[in-house]
């Protein structure tokens, strides 16, 4: 993927969660991604559980916030 496609899944957004980087189009800020992934959550179960993520989101998070 490239790195601009890829980066454009993140946005920040004043008037949406504090201006924090979110996966855009949604409210599903990147510290939450990378804290779940942190404490063991697999890409899997992040997916199955958030269904509007896509394995490119939590991608993105992950590489955003390294």
């Amino acid at each position: 993927m490239k790195l601009d496609k890829f980066l454009s899944r993140i946005n920040s957004d004043a008037n949406i969660c504090g201006g924090r980087p979110c996966i855009a189009g949604t409210r599903m800020r990147v510290t939450d991604i990378v804290e779940m992934v942190g404490g063991g959550i697999t890409h899997e179960e992040i997916l199955n559980d958030f269904p509007y993520l896509e394995e490119g989101d939590v991608a993105a998070a992950i590489n955003r916030h390294a």
